[in-house]
């Protein structure tokens, strides 16, 4: 009888099952014969390292087994490499090291969308609409995002040089740029519009939002703020605790903000609001479109539910899954979804999807309330509001149509990135 060999490649899928599934070690060899999907998935490796054409790399065909698995389940169980988890954990921390502007490539160029204020690059005069054309004196042409990332992101104090076209400016301009510890800040718009009314914008909810959400209140305030227009059009969401500490804000102590059902009672959740809430008593217009998502969803959803104020716009995009993130040894990672958001009123915000796609996502995108919707009512006032996923708007008003490109690159946030 000969013995079955394993490669080390088992070994990986056989831990990442286990992470995925939960198994334990009697499981793995009843119920779904996870076994025997494991030695296929270990043969098909195996007979494609022997008799494919060409030399195959192992890794590559790893990761695409990781992504494939995690594909067939929803939207946003996701693979993470290990190469972009540093990004992905500077996003959600709220700062990193480099030359501190906003980029965006549009025809293989480099286009500044905006310098961070108070980065180096502001500092120096570098402009939205600037085309960074030469890094280090090598063509810059033609990079992808990781490529730029890696060429002008560095540690503090390093210096990089880059040629710059101005649209406008005939000669080509050199700057060369000292990288320093750069801040994303989360909260940036904050003006009074009227002698009583305040308008904040949050993009994202990071480490950072909570902090910065209450200063912004407070240099309000100081300027007369007796009202406010709360903005999180194209948030794409971030971290759910961030959220619930910014609905927390205009609840009384014991209001649920959100609750989660997962199929494992550990992922069973209720948050609820605390004593701490600055604006319990402030009128509030809450402004969202078809890129507010997730945590942007769970503050729209508390709010509406309450009767806390008005929610006007479009109906949100419908990310209500929670995903936990679970690493793996190589510094990788996978998002797996664990569980559902629910509104205060029991409303799922997630909307309909099959696999990695959306069900019907430009009728789900037409915005306002739809009759074929289910109906729930809120806490307070018993008003309808509608279930079937994201948040339908008490007024609607239509913004720009988008594609189902934009809205899932709205949804990952992937517009702008920042170095």
């Amino acid at each position: 009888m000969l013995r079955q060999r394993f490669s080390p490649l088992t070994i990986i899928i056989v831990l990442l099952v286990g992470i995925v599934i939960g198994a334990n070690l009697n499981s793995l060899f009843s119920g779904d014969d996870v076994y025997i999907q494991i030695m296929k998935l270990n043969d098909v490796l195996n007979l494609a390292r022997k008799n494919y054409v060409d030399k195959i790399d192992t890794q590559t065909l790893v990761e695409a087994a990781i992504e494939g698995m995690l594909g067939v389940l929803d939207p946003h169980s996701v693979y993470i490499p290990a190469k972009a988890m540093e990004r992905v954990n500077e996003d959600i921390r709220g700062s990193f090291e480099g030359i501190g502007i906003e980029f965006t490539i549009i025809n293989d160029t480099i286009n500044v969308v905006s310098p961070i204020a108070g980065g180096p690059s502001e500092q120096l005069g570098i402009m939205a609409g600037d085309k960074i054309i030469k890094i280090d004196d090598q063509p810059a042409i033609g990079l992808k995002n990781e490529d730029v990332i890696k060429k002008l992101r560095g540690p503090k104090g390093t210096k990089v040089k880059v040629t710059i076209l101005r649209p406008g400016v005939k000669e080509l301009l050199d700057f060369v740029i000292t990288r320093d510890k750069i801040s994303i800040y989360s909260v940036d718009v904050a003006v009074m519009v009227s002698k009583d009314i305040g308008y904040i914008s949050i993009n994202r909810f990071s480490e950072t939002t909570d902090r910065e959400f209450k200063e912004a209140v407070r240099k309000l305030k100081e300027q007369g703020m007796k009202k406010l227009i709360l903005d999180l059009r194209n948030n794409p969401g971030g971290l759910l605790s961030e959220a619930v500490k910014i609905a927390d804000e205009f609840l009384p102590k014991g209001r649920l903000i959100v609750y989660t059902k997962g199929r494992l009672p550990e992922y069973n959740e209720e948050f609820y609001a605390t004593s701490e809430g600055t604006l319990e008593n402030i009128p509030v217009i809450l402004l969202v479109n078809q890129g507010s998502a997730s945590g942007s969803e769970i503050v729209a959803g508390a709010i509406q539910d309450w009767d806390r104020g008005l929610v006007v716009g479009d109906t949100t995009f419908g990310k209500g899954l929670v995903q936990r993130q679970f690493p793996l040894n190589d510094g990788s990672a996978i998002r797996l979804t664990t569980a559902r958001y629910y509104t205060p009123s029991g409303r799922l915000i997630q909307k309909p999807y099959e696999g990695k796609k959306y069900v019907s996502i430009a009728e789900h995108l037409g915005g306002g309330k739809d009759s074929a919707k289910t109906v729930y009512n809120t806490k307070i006032l018993s008003r309808p509001v509608y279930g079937g996923g994201g948040i339908a708007p008490d007024f609607v008003v239509k913004t720009q149509n988008l594609t189902e490109l934009s809205v899932n690159i709205r949804r990952q946030n992937l517009f702008y990135i920042f170095i």
